[in-house]
């Protein structure tokens, strides 16, 4: 089943979060990685809020273990404030 991931960094920047994306190579508006249906980031009042969607839980677990963690602590972020949903339906655009 599909899940939703809302990470919410606390007294993150966005410059922080362009770091991040660096490390990882990927490319905003690309492909992310395999397992990723959709991502999107946004400032916040107190930080940024990161969002995903996931194939499977398992999926963003083995890659917030891999990725997330390790370089979001490199470039000096802390641990996000995590809520899961299991998703009912989500679209995309046809070309994916």
């Amino acid at each position: 089943m599909a899940v939703a991931v809302v990470m919410d960094f606390n007294g993150a920047t966005l410059e922080q979060y362009d770091q991040v994306i660096d490390k990882m190579h990927l490319t905003p508006g690309g492909q992310g990685p395999p397992g990723a249906l959709f991502h999107w980031c946004a400032a916040t009042d107190g930080g940024i809020r990161v969002t995903d969607v996931w194939q499977t839980r398992e999926q963003f677990d083995a890659f917030a273990k891999e990725q997330i963690g390790p370089l979001t602590a490199e470039v000096g972020l802390g641990t996000p404030d995590t809520t899961f949903h299991d998703v009912h339906s989500y679209f995309t655009d046809g070309g994916s």
